[in-house]
């Protein structure tokens, strides 16, 4: 146990059998997002019980397979062609802004804002103000003056609402009523979260102020979080190449290989590198620690997903191969567990594969896809200009990452 706060005791979680019990305590709530409330004060992952159960069951509603089926066959693979080409073209590009750019594009079609220009430079707004969003839900970690950059954020998403929130509301209200009245079917509808939340308002009734917070979080989420690992991942296939050229080819030519690929760099690298959970009442480990109520747990995610009783004595190393217990998944608890966990891991990583998954029948995820087709483009370390970390936050991201294609 550490303390921080002489009122608060701060319990850290270090083992991957007692993480999973803590994510699944229904006593300890939420707790990593606190000083981001500008933008995740009341979104997903921040609610807790009754709220959450129920804004979940209305959102579970368009993350399903046939959904992510649509996406990951129907529509993500031109978006990454045409987002991906002049960069080729061009030989070389930024694989943070290229992930970003790339996830991006998936995540407005996810949330539900539209682009009805269809144009770079509003692509480059949208950009923009997702990176808003991103400080305000990384606030925590920030370098920067927090309530300058809280005050800021908040500015950028009432911007965003103007912008591109509001009309893209009127759409879908607009085409509600179409259906209501027999003009169109179900087919029509966009299947995004923005028009499940809509169409759900007797159930869910939310204000103005929370649908706003609930579309910038599924905006940023499904953008940065891929963006992070679409970049790192790379990062570490390029690495374990320079050691194992004879994988080359199942790079390129194996999307199963690439997914355990994806999968192995997102348990070395959480999104987040903590977890935290504010204790609602006394809990009560199987180890035989003692919660008292009011406490924060802490779960050292890169600790856990490093535990060498489960992952083996390399288990901080990088290794597509490695061989996992029953019961547990490739991406350790990055995605976390239980009642919080997250809502687009299969949308993101795919589904873990089992011996006999027929590849045509299996789904990847958006990432290991994105990253397989960037292989095929040639991607590679630019020697003349090696990536550098982003200094901003405390949190280990890449801040640039030059990369030579063709």
């Amino acid at each position: 146990m550490t303390t921080t706060d002489p009122t608060v005791a701060t319990f850290t979680i270090s083992s991957f059998e007692a993480a999973k019990e803590v994510y699944r305590q229904k006593d300890l709530r939420q707790a990593l997002y606190d000083e981001g409330e500008v933008v995740m004060g009341d979104v997903l992952v921040n609610l807790h019980g009754d709220e959450h159960r129920k804004r979940r069951r209305v959102e579970n509603r368009i993350f399903r397979r046939e959904t992510f089926d649509h996406y990951e066959r129907d529509l993500f693979p031109q978006v990454t062609e045409v987002t991906v080409a002049p960069y080729v073209a061009a030989g070389g590009v930024d694989l943070v802004q290229l992930g970003h750019e790339l996830m991006l594009n998936l995540a407005a079609l996810t949330a539900g804002i539209d682009r009805p220009e269809g144009t770079a430079e509003e692509t480059r707004r949208l950009y923009d103000y997702m990176q808003w969003f991103i400080k305000g839900a990384t606030l925590a970690h920030s370098t920067e003056d927090k309530p300058a950059l809280a005050a800021r954020i908040q500015q950028a998403l009432e911007e965003w609402d103007e912008e591109f929130l509001k009309p893209s509301v009127a759409r879908r209200k607009t085409a509600l009523a179409a259906l209501e009245a027999g003009e169109i079917t179900e087919n029509d509808l966009p299947r995004d979260i923005l028009t499940t939340l809509l169409r759900s308002n007797d159930e869910l009734a939310l204000p103005a102020f929370a649908l706003r917070r609930e579309i910038a979080f599924f905006l940023l989420a499904s953008a940065h979080t891929s963006a992070t690992a679409f970049v790192r991942s790379i990062d570490h296939i390029l690495g374990w190449l320079a050691d194992h050229p004879e994988d080359a080819e199942r790079v390129t030519g194996d999307p199963m290989f690439v997914q355990r690929c994806v999968h192995e760099t997102v348990r070395l690298n959480p999104s987040s590198p903590v977890g935290m959970r504010w204790a609602l009442a006394p809990v009560s480990l199987k180890s035989g620690t003692e919660i008292p109520q009011g406490s924060k747990v802490v779960i050292d995610l890169h600790a856990v997903n490093r535990d060498p009783e489960v992952f083996g004595p390399d288990a901080a190393e990088f290794n597509p191969y490695r061989e996992l217990p029953a019961g547990v998944g490739p991406f350790g608890l990055s995605f976390a567990a239980g009642i919080h966990v997250c809502i687009g891991q299969d949308l993101a990583a795919g589904v873990v594969p089992r011996a006999d998954t027929a590849p045509e029948e299996h789904l990847f995820g958006l990432v290991p896809g994105a990253v397989r087709y960037m292989f095929n483009q040639g991607v590679r370390r630019d020697p003349a200009d090696p990536p550098r970390r982003d200094a901003q936050t405390q949190r280990p991201y890449w801040g640039t990452y030059p990369a030579l294609l063709g």
